[in-house]
Parts: C-alpha cells; sequence; structure tokens
C-alpha cells in the first residue's frame, strides 16, 4: 500500500470520527432540550412538588394541574398520562428516569 493512499484511508476514517462525534453530541442536546419543554409542560420546575420514577412511569404531583399541559406532554410521546387529584402518572418509557435527573439538577 502506497503511503498516498494510506494517507487517503486515514484522512475518511478521521472524517467518519468527527461525523459520528457530532451526530452523538447533537442528540444529546436534543434530549436536554425535549426535558426541558416537558418541564414547561408541566408548568414549571416551581409547580413541581414532588416526583419519582418507575421503570418507565413518571409520577409528578403538581400544585396546580390546570396549567399543566397534557396535550402537549402526550405530543412529546407520553404513551398515557393518569390525573388523580394533583397527581399525574406519565408513561414515557425509558426517558422516565431521566427526567427525575433532569429535575433534580433543576431543583438544587
Amino acid at each position: 500500500m502506497e503511503q498516498g493512499q494510506l494517507l487517503e484511508y486515514l484522512i475518511i476514517i478521521v472524517v467518519m470520527v468527527i461525523i459520528a462525534i457530532a451526530i452523538i453530541k447533537s442528540k444529546k442536546k436534543d434530549f436536554k432540550i425535549e426535558i426541558n419543554k416537558l418541564v414547561t409542560y408541566l408548568g414549571g420546575k416551581d409547580n413541581i412538588l414532588s416526583y419519582e420514577s418507575n421503570k418507565s412511569r413518571f409520577t409528578v404531583t403538581v400544585n396546580d394541574t390546570s396549567i399543566v399541559n397534557k396535550e402537549a406532554i402526550q405530543k412529546m410521546g407520553a404513551r398515557g398520562i393518569v390525573e388523580i387529584d394533583n397527581e399525574l402518572k406519565i408513561i414515557l418509557g425509558d426517558n422516565a428516569e431521566k427526567l427525575k435527573k433532569y429535575i433534580d439538577e433543576l431543583k438544587r
């Protein structure tokens, strides 16, 4: 193999790695933006009194359910929402635990 050919392959590999890293980083940013929207749809961090996640379900107690945008939460991919008094049980799939961790950071 010639040195020129080896250099071409090396450049191609480096470019592919850079593209892969950019894709991974962009997906992380998008997720954080989506989680931030979800908190907003719940009425903001100050409306959230308590919360917990259990596998795919995110349970949240809010101060005022009238400012929760349940329709927008469903459009974001929630598989279902059950409301009992001031408590919402939202089926989010894998994102339930991620949402809990994000709200933990916001509440600090």
